[in-house]
């Protein structure tokens, strides 16, 4: 019975920034359970191409959907690419972000909007698109992936991680307002995980010791790590689940 929970044939999920990383598993693993993907993405098109690809190959529909969700109108984009392909959504997954590392009084206002926009912004306005179509099928799942960084700002991305803060906001106002339709809404907090974005740091090997220093169970998590959770919360096994936050994180968040 439970693993019939977790089946998700017949659903359709975008995965802002799919492409890749922690987006790229996630993306896998609603495949794996029967979801149809559309991929979001910015840069890296054969990396989008060979995602979908292995995307298809577990028997499952994909589409590539490039797009800057940096853009005041990334939302009405995406939308409308949807409308015009007859795709309904079932799943939101707003994995996408961008990050600049910098000193606190260093950051730019263009470096600001381009994190604020991409981080927040875009989150908001894509579930407005989405969610009446959610409301209306009486069922939907929505899942911001954010950071260990709520809780744990590091010194270099202050715009980052308070972009992070304010996407929890959303999720703790929405979760009450969709409940009673159907819909849940929750955040998926990663901690220090390998991907691309962090492999020159994490090259550093000083660096690297510093940061498994502070994560309990004594190593950097991989994109698979965040995987299952994902899953849990984007199936009907997670029907009973809204308006949390949930670390995948090593227990980084709870060493103060």
């Amino acid at each position: 019975m439970i693993k019939k929970l977790f089946n998700l044939e017949g659903k359709t999920a975008l995965v802002t920034g799919g492409s890749q990383g922690i987006g790229k598993a996630i993306s896998l693993a609603l495949a794996e359970y029967g979801a149809n993907l559309v991929i979001n993405y910015h840069s890296g098109n054969k990396l989008a191409k060979e995602t979908c690809q292995e995307i298809t190959e577990l028997g499952v529909e994909c589409h590539l959907l490039p797009c800057d969700l940096s853009s005041v109108d990334s939302a009405t984009t995406i939308a409308k690419y949807l409308s015009e392909n007859k795709i309904d959504i079932d799943i939101l997954v707003l994995n996408a972000s961008i990050q600049v590392r910098k000193p606190w009084d260093e950051v730019t206002p263009e470096e600001f909007e381009i994190q604020i926009n991409t981080n927040l912004r875009a989150s908001l306005f894509l579930i407005q698109e989405l969610y009446p179509i959610m409301q209306e099928k009486g069922w939907g799942r929505i899942l911001t992936i954010g950071s260990v960084q709520q809780i744990r700002p590091h010194q270099q991305m202050i715009a980052y991680a308070s972009s992070k803060v304010a996407q929890m906001s959303i999720v703790n106002s929405l979760a009450p307002q969709f409940a009673p339709h159907g819909v849940t809404i929750n955040n998926l907090a990663p901690g220090a995980i390998l991907t691309a974005r962090n492999d020159e740091v994490l090259k550093d090997e000083q660096y690297k010791k510093n940061v498994e220093a502070k994560i309990p169970v004594g190593f950097i998590g991989e994109p698979i790590d965040c995987a299952a959770t994902a899953l849990l919360l984007c199936s009907k096994a997670g029907r009973y689940i809204t308006g949390q936050n949930i670390y995948a994180d090593g227990g980084m968040g709870l060493n103060f």
